[in-house]
Formats: C-alpha cells, structure tokens, sequence
C-alpha cells in the first residue's frame, strides 16, 4: 500500500550539511503536505518543517535559517537541506505524508533516518 522512504541520513561534523530526501508512494490520492519531524530522547515529536503540495512551508524556530524544506510534486518527494547542523540537531527524522481523499486525511510516516552531528 502506501510506501514512505527517508534516505539521506549519516555522520557529519559540526557546521557540516547533509540532504534528507523522503519519496511517498502507493496511493492514487494527491499528497496535502510533507514533512520532517525529529524526536530527542524523553521527549515527543516535534514538527521540523514542512510544505504544501503548493510550497507554503514552515520550520520550528531552531532551524530557521539553517534547514530549508523542497518538494518535487511529480515525484511525491520531500527533501530536507540541512546547513550549520549543530550537535543538537542529532536525533532520528522521520518523513511525514499526509494524503487528501474525499473521504479526509490521512498520514503515513517513514521509519526514520538517523543523523549523527558530531566532531
């Protein structure tokens, strides 16, 4: 059925770059929005960014100026460029689909990929 598939992960240094990428597929309804979520241990997931299949997009407050999200429609992907990653930004991200039915919403989400900011 639905597929979502995060890539991109890996060990960077501080002040280092990487590019997550999550590809959705499976469904014949049309993707609402895509987006990145992070969860720290102990706490719960938090919304890292995300867009419309219009490019509205939105970022949590920690990543401004340093994350910036990107979709390709025609592919149903997503791609996360990560700039001046911090050792704080270390956790594991999770990709986010949310498809638009006539019948409602419906959200399907990846397994994950980790990213590791260390020196």
């Amino acid at each position: 059925q639905v597929q979502v598939v995060e890539s991109g992960g890996g060990l960077v240094q501080p002040g280092g770059s990487l590019r997550l990428s999550c590809a959705a597929s499976g469904s014949s309804a049309s993707i609402y929005v895509m987006g990145w979520y992070r969860q720290a241990p102990g706490k719960q997931r938090e919304l890292v960014a995300r867009i419309t299949s219009g490019g509205n997009a939105n970022y949590t407050d920690s990543v401004k100026g340093r994350f910036t999200i990107s979709r390709d429609n025609a592919k149903n992907t997503v791609y996360l460029q990560m700039n001046s990653l911090k050792t704080e930004d270390t956790t594991v991200y999770y990709c986010n689909a949310v498809f638009q039915t006539v019948f409602g919403r419906y959200a399907y989400w990846g397994q994950g990929t980790q990213v590791i900011v260390s020196s």
